[in-house]
């Protein structure tokens, strides 16, 4: 298949690091440019040119697995599910820690190619400062592989931690990319959409704190600066999401007179949340709609459905915020309590995948909290200034089990900080828990004093990369 011109210049690239001897490369690319597609054409050479006998790919989800494997085995044009007869598999870094020496043996025994998608999901420069998977990583595939090709759209990580086989600078600790594809040069060789993010603010916000003391306030960054009211309070307050959703449901309605098929996606904070949303989108706004969290028994299913529906909407927890291929989605209301710019550029990269509809706008909605209106601001920046951390290895002896036991908890603590706890209406309400406005409830994040949203809102529109929009 004909390559687009950066895909060409990375697999160049790959392949003659790799002649020089050199076992790992790193590639970023914006979310949304066909790293994938990429990969393949790495693995396709070297199997070409006889220097591996197999290729392994790992990626964080289920979802993103399978769509490599289909990707692999259609340009490859052989099987990719490793039973007899395949040139590879995919599989999930969760799978790593149940995999036995006797599967580790292939790397050993074979002249094997491996596959890090999202590569950030792997911390660890040694065994002292890696996850659960970096540690696999570097136990089992650092020095056994032929190769490794590790891909990425966001090379940092929220805890500045080092990702896994990684080269920093010294001694900044900035990471070394060998190849750079960023989201100003996608967008300006129309392999990615050019987002607009709106930040919505509100000028007249009053508290009422413990002592029945009431101040007022003309934006939101001055309410979380001048009182406990917190940004989870916020994206659960009634008014609020349903001024973001009238926001994003009319742009919808109007990218759709052109493109039938576009979507929109909601990043909801737990699943009450989710099914609040999910609600008021049928009810009120006349929307198709469906949900997809980590409750679910066949999620992946439930993504692959909705990927080919003509569906309006999907409000996800967790589950469409990385890697995720549906390129119909343009709109995105992001209303996460996780404030990270990892996450933020996660969820922007679902709607910048083109694709060959007419309309190629790309639209994302938030509230204007400090740390996201920074976020904003700074998007067309490759790999944002947050210094990575080396720690000094500590002295103290820790038994192999306890370690693994303790980096598996770690791993997990994605469920575990998700997990809500279910509150009952008042015995005088008739109406079910998912009905109930949401805005003085308690979803599992603490207590804040009561507010009241009683100006008008108004948003602010970070245009990137001269959108022509």
């Amino acid at each position: 298949m004909k390559l687009r011109q950066w895909q060409s210049e990375c697999v160049n690239g790959a392949l003659e690091h790799f002649s020089a001897k050199h076992k790992h490369f790193l590639c970023l690319a914006t979310p949304g440019a066909g790293k994938t597609i990429m990969a393949s054409e790495v693995a396709a050479q070297l199997l070409e040119q006889d220097l591996i006998d197999f290729v392994l790919c790992f990626s964080p989800s289920i979802n993103i697995s399978q769509g490599i494997k289909h990707t692999f085995s259609r340009l490859l044009e052989c099987r990719f599910d490793g039973v007899i007869g395949a040139v590879g598999c995919s599989y999930t870094y969760q799978s790593m820690l149940s995999f036995k020496e006797d599967f580790w043996q292939l790397l050993k025994q074979n002249r094997v190619l491996v596959i890090f998608d999202e590569i950030h999901h792997c911390s660890g420069s040694s065994l002292e400062d890696a996850n659960a998977w970096g540690e696999e990583i570097l136990l089992n595939i650092q020095s056994q592989a032929e190769y490794t090709l590790a891909l990425t759209g966001t090379p940092w990580r929220s805890d500045q931690a080092p990702i896994a086989l990684s080269r920093y600078t010294d001694p900044d600790n900035q990471i070394q990319c060998d190849y750079i594809y960023g989201l100003r040069d996608a967008v300006a060789d129309g392999v990615c959409r050019s987002p607009k993010i709106v930040l919505i603010d509100n000028e007249r916000i009053s508290v009422t704190d413990e002592e029945n003391e009431t101040k007022t306030f003309n934006s939101l960054e001055a309410l979380f600066k001048g009182s406990l009211v917190t940004y989870q309070s916020v994206i659960k307050n009634d008014i609020a999401i349903r001024h973001a959703l009238t926001l994003a449901t009319n742009k919808l309605d109007d990218i759709r007179l052109q493109n039938p098929n576009a979507a929109g996606l909601v990043v909801a904070s737990s699943i009450e949340h989710a099914a609040y949303i999910l609600n008021m989108l049928r009810s009120e706004y006349g929307q198709t709609a469906e949900i997809v969290t980590y409750k679910e028994e066949q999620p992946s299913h439930k993504i692959n459905e909705f990927r080919n529906s003509t569906t309006n909407w999907i409000v996800s927890v967790g589950m469409i915020s990385e890697g995720t291929d549906i390129p119909r989605l343009q709109v995105c209301c992001h209303l996460s309590r996780v404030k990270t710019e990892l996450y933020f550029r996660q969820v922007l990269g679902r709607i910048l995948r083109v694709n060959k509809a007419i309309n190629q706008e790309a639209w994302l909605y938030t509230f204007a909290a400090p740390k996201l209106v920074e976020f904003a601001n700074r998007i067309a920046e490759e790999i944002p200034d947050v210094p990575v951390i080396f720690r000094e290895s500590e002295t103290v002896s820790v038994s192999a089990e306890q370690g693994r036991s303790e980096i598996i908890r770690a791993s997990t603590s994605f469920q575990a900080e998700h997990k809500v706890r279910f509150s009952t209406p008042h015995e005088n309400e008739s109406q079910s828990p998912i009905l109930m406005p949401l805005n003085n409830r308690d979803l599992s994040w603490g207590q804040s004093p009561s507010f009241e949203i009683l100006g008008g809102f108004r948003e602010k529109v970070v245009s990137t990369f001269n959108s022509p929009f």
